[in-house]
């Protein structure tokens, strides 16, 4: 049992890079999808898929490393809110990560997306992580 299954997500990714690790698999939930398609969208990542199994399903990962000084992609990964201290706000108060070069993951009322995105439709939510 995971208490928080989204940090433990961020973990993963950012040990996999660490060690340099091509391919990473993390259990599968709809959250966790969602920011995958996110990471991927965004260039954070080279290709993910979503291996379906009769439990929750696995989503295996293939980092993005800069092809001549083999640094990752992603510089840092954060986890802002947490099932201890949620972090919430408003659409005027929308975190810019290094003033715009990296992206913050919002979970709204209409769906997860990055802050550039639910600051053009206006709406806040829950920061769930920085990205770098």
């Amino acid at each position: 049992m995971n208490t928080d299954p989204i940090a433990d997500y961020l973990t993963r990714v950012r040990n996999a890079m660490m060690a340099n690790h091509r391919v990473v698999d993390i259990p599968g939930s709809n959250l966790k999808r969602e920011l995958t398609k996110i990471l991927f969208d965004k260039g954070y990542i080279l290709n993910y898929k979503f291996v379906e199994d009769n439990a929750q399903g696995v989503i295996k990962i293939a980092l993005k490393y800069d092809a001549t000084t083999k640094t990752p992609a992603i510089k840092k990964m954060e986890r802002a809110s947490t099932p201890g201290l949620r972090r919430y706000v408003g659409a005027k108060e929308l975190p810019r990560v290094l003033n715009g070069l990296g992206i913050a993951i919002i979970s709204t009322s209409h769906g997860v997306m990055t802050d550039k995105e639910a600051r053009a439709r206006k709406i806040g939510g829950e920061v769930i992580c920085y990205v770098s």
